[in-house]
């Protein structure tokens, strides 16, 4: 509710930027989650388009069946959904396909070294290079080097964020950020 709220003011004060919610397990889980989902996109009067919900893959996984359903009424609203922390999980690749996802947000743990660290290297460059092919947007967490986000750039990861942006901020901090991305500054998120 209050990430929607805070998203209103910033696409009132002409930020047109989107937000991501990470849902905790006994959100999702909550028969009434859905009704309150659709409710606060009511009285905030936020575009779902704007509005990204962010799901760990082990939760997905825990009831594949239950989620399958969840996140295909998340699309029917409107809302995009984001599988949080990929690959830390026990997930089956056959479930990106099955599950109606748009998003992939890579681990920060895979982006330790990088590019030095030959593994994570090949690791965050497979999930790149899959989530392109499966039509997926995907996003880097915990970037915190220039070199990490020049591996990140070659590789065409659309988004990143991480310390190298900013640390975590709270909302009226962020919006001095926005304020300052239209004068040049960097802008959250960008890639």
């Amino acid at each position: 509710r209050e990430s929607s709220r805070q998203l209103r003011c910033w696409h009132d004060a002409g930020h047109d930027i989107t937000v991501s919610v990470n849902v905790s397990a006994i959100q999702f889980r909550d028969d009434a989650f859905m009704e309150q989902l659709e409710s606060i996109l009511l009285t905030s009067g936020v575009r779902p388009e704007m509005l990204t919900i962010e799901l760990t893959e082990t939760l997905l996984m825990e009831n594949a069946r239950d989620s399958e359903l969840m996140l295909n009424r998340m699309r029917e609203m409107g809302l995009k959904v984001s599988v949080d922390d990929f690959g830390t999980g026990y997930s089956s690749l056959s479930y990106l396909k099955r599950f109606s996802v748009d998003e992939l947000k890579i681990d920060r743990s895979f982006l330790n070294g990088i590019p030095q660290d030959k593994d994570n290297s090949a690791i965050v460059s497979a999930v790149i290079g899959m989530a392109h092919g499966l039509g997926l947007h995907v996003v880097a967490e915990g970037v915190e080097e220039e070199a990490q986000l020049t591996f990140l750039k070659q590789k065409h990861c659309h988004e990143f964020q991480g310390f190298l942006v900013s640390p975590p901020i709270p909302a009226d901090k962020f919006t001095d950020l926005l304020e300052r991305s239209r004068t040049g500054g960097w802008r959250a998120a960008l890639v």
